[in-house]
């Protein structure tokens, strides 16, 4: 069988940058471990699959290791591929996935995410989580992911992390967040996934629906500009509305071709 496949960069202007996602459209649904095989051998931190259903797209979203109930990136990567690619001729992409319904419309020149809110909770991380740090954190909170509040970006940016010591750690579909006021945005982060073959996340869209209600309420605004200050760099526009936050962003098509399975 033949697939189609796209390697689309999110949340960045130009290839090598933001986060790489593989996106597969297909006609209908294939066993689960042909999903999880395909995306092991991607070996991205994300493979999408979406099958069509009228004007709506099922959407799933699979690691190297297991399915993902929410991805901001993979989720704009697929929603660029349907809208450059495919020919729909909508405005708005509707997604029906783990998570609910999310949709995706194009607004000016970048694609914009309604997602749920995740406001973190004040928390303790574990201490495997902090004896692998190279700077304690000023607050612990937690939502879906662990969420390390650290005072300014430098900190974020020269933090180091121990991968081997939080390789025994298993936070399921989870990772762990390190934030901080932006110099020049409102907000920078950098996120983990102990265990994951990803590391660190180049940009995390998930990760955004814990990070917007809480800089929101911290710096007293609903929008804002985020940078996830990885190697790649992600840059996130971010919208609060109450249950819900907006994450917009560019998204380029690296690749394009067809997988064998």
């Amino acid at each position: 069988m033949k697939i189609p496949i796209y390697q689309v960069d999110a949340f960045t202007d130009k290839v090598f940058g933001g986060n790489p996602a593989a996106i597969c459209p297909l006609d209908e649904w294939l066993p689960d471990e042909v999903l999880l095989n395909v995306a092991k051998e991607n070996n991205l931190a994300e493979t999408a699959y979406f099958v069509q259903n009228g004007n709506r797209f099922h959407l799933r979203w699979f690691t190297p290791e297991i399915e993902m109930d929410l991805c901001g990136h993979a989720t704009l990567a697929s929603s660029h591929v349907i809208f450059h690619h495919l020919g729909y001729s909508e405005d708005q992409v509707f997604f029906d996935s783990m998570s609910g319904e999310l949709i995706v419309e194009k607004v000016d020149d970048r694609l914009q995410m309604d997602f749920p809110s995740r406001k973190p909770e004040i928390s303790e991380a574990p201490q495997i989580i902090l004896d692998s740090i190279s700077v304690q954190p000023k607050e612990v909170r937690k939502a879906r992911d662990y969420f390390l509040v650290y005072e300014n970006e430098q900190e974020v940016r020269n933090l180091e992390v121990d991968e081997s010591k939080l390789s025994a750690i298993n936070l399921g579909t989870g990772g762990i967040i390190c934030t901080a006021p932006g110099e020049n945005v409102g907000f920078v982060s950098r996120f983990f996934t102990p265990g994951a073959a990803v590391f660190e996340d180049p940009a995390t869209g998930s990760a955004h629906c814990s990070l917007i209600p809480y800089w929101s309420e911290v710096l007293g605004k609903n929008e804002m500009i985020a940078h996830q200050v990885s190697d790649r760099l992600g840059e996130l526009y971010c919208k609060n509305e109450g249950d819900r936050v907006k994450i917009s962003g560019n998204a380029v098509t690296f690749m394009e071709g067809t997988i064998n399975v």
